[in-house]
C-alpha cells in the first residue's frame, strides 16, 4: 500500500488523525534532521514538513517511492516544484489555514506604524512624553493597495473592511477578481494611488527583489508598507534607503531577506535595521498563531488523497 508518510517537522496531531482516517501509517520525527531523513526516505510515500529543510533534487531523487509532498503552511518556496512535477509528485500546501493570521498580523502592523507605537512605547520606558512627536494618522480615506490577491491578500482586504479605506488590488495571474473587499487594478494604479503597499505574494523567480530602487521611484506618494510574504521579496536596503529619502514613511517588516541568528546579525544593513524607529520588526510569525497551527494541519490532513 502506498500509504507511509514522514513527518519531519512539528505538525499538530490534527494532521495524524486526518491522515490516518484515510488509511495512513504517520512516522512523526520532528526531531530528525536532514541526514536522518535521508536514510530512510526511500521507503515513505508521503513526506510532511514545514521549513526543516530544502526539498530538493537529491532529495527527491533519494525519495524513490515518493508520491507527495504535504507542505505545512502556504508558501512551498523550500520544494523543487519543478523537479517535483517532473517526478510525478503531488504537492499539498495549506493557505487556508493561515490566511486569518496573516491578514490579522497585517492589518497590526500597519495600525502600529500609523500611531507609532513601538517609538512611543519606548520613549515613555525612556521618560520621554512626545505627543507632537507621535502624533499618527487615521486610515480612514487611505488607499491600500495589495500585491497579490490569493488567500493572504483577500484576508487583509477583508480584516480591512471596517476602516472605510480604499482598498485596490493587483495578481498579475488573476482577472476579474474585484469584490466588495478590494477593487482589481492595474499595476500602474497601484503605484499611483496607494497610500499603503502591501505584499502577498509567493516567493519566485519573478517577485524576487520585486521591491526594489526601481520599483519605489514610480509611486507618486509617500508609502506605509507592509510585508508578510517572503523576505526575498524586498530588498532591506533599498527599504533603508526608501525611508531615508521619504518614499516609505514607515515600514512593517515580519520577513526579511536573510532570517535568524547569527546570520541576520552580519548582513551589511542589520546595524541600520536596528536603529530605525520607522521599521517595525516581527519575526515571521505572521502565520504562525496557536490557531493556524491547528488549522493548518487540518487542511493539509484534508487536502490528502485517501490511501491506496
Amino acid at each position: 500500500m502506498n500509504n507511509k508518510i514522514l513527518i519531519v517537522d512539528d505538525l499538530h496531531p490534527a494532521f495524524i488523525q486526518g491522515a490516518e482516517a484515510k488509511g495512513y501509517v504517520c512516522d512523526y520525527r520532528p526531531q530528525f534532521t536532514l541526514t536522518d531523513a535521508m536514510q530512510v526516505i526511500g521507503d515513505y510515500h508521503g513526506l510532511a514538513i514545514r521549513s526543516k529543510f530544502e526539498v530538493d533534487k537529491t532529495v527527491i531523487d533519494a525519495a524513490v517511492s515518493l508520491r507527495f509532498i504535504a507542505r505545512a503552511g502556504a508558501g512551498i518556496d523550500n520544494i523543487d516544484g519543478d523537479y517535483a512535477a517532473q517526478k510525478g509528485l503531488t504537492i499539498y500546501n495549506a493557505p487556508e489555514g493561515n490566511a486569518d493570521a496573516v491578514g490579522e498580523h497585517a492589518v497590526g502592523l500597519l495600525l502600529a506604524l500609523i500611531n507609532k507605537f513601538n517609538t512611543a512605547d519606548a520613549e515613555i520606558r525612556d521618560g520621554k512624553w512626545l505627543r507632537e512627536e507621535n502624533r499618527g494618522y487615521e486610515l480612514k480615506g487611505k488607499t491600500v493597495g495589495i500585491i497579490g490577491y490569493g488567500h493572504m491578500g483577500q484576508s487583509f482586504a477583508r480584516k480591512l473592511s471596517g476602516f472605510e479605506v480604499n482598498v485596490i488590488a493587483y495578481d498579475k495571474y488573476k482577472t476579474g477578481f474585484s469584490d466588495q473587499y478590494a477593487r482589481e487594478v492595474s499595476m500602474e494604479e497601484i503605484v499611483k494611488h496607494s497610500d499603503v503597499l502591501s505584499l502577498h505574494v509567493p516567493l519566485t523567480h519573478e517577485t524576487q527583489h520585486l521591491v526594489d530602487e526601481e520599483y519605489l521611484f514610480h509611486f507618486k506618494k509617500p508609502i506605509f508598507f507592509i510585508n508578510t510574504s517572503r523576505g526575498k521579496t524586498a530588498k532591506v536596503r533599498t527599504v533603508l534607503d526608501a525611508i531615508g529619502k521619504g518614499k516609505i514613511i514607515a515600514a512593517g517588516l515580519d520577513v526579511l531577506e536573510v532570517e535568524k541568528f547569527p546570520a541576520l546579525a552580519e548582513q551589511e544593513w542589520f546595524e541600520d535595521l536596528k536603529r530605525s524607529g520607522k521599521v517595525l520588526l516581527t519575526p515571521h510569525v505572521a502565520g504562525w498563531t496557536f490557531e493556524s497551527y491547528r488549522k493548518i494541519s487540518e487542511v493539509l490532513a484534508e487536502k490528502l488523497p485517501v490511501a491506496f
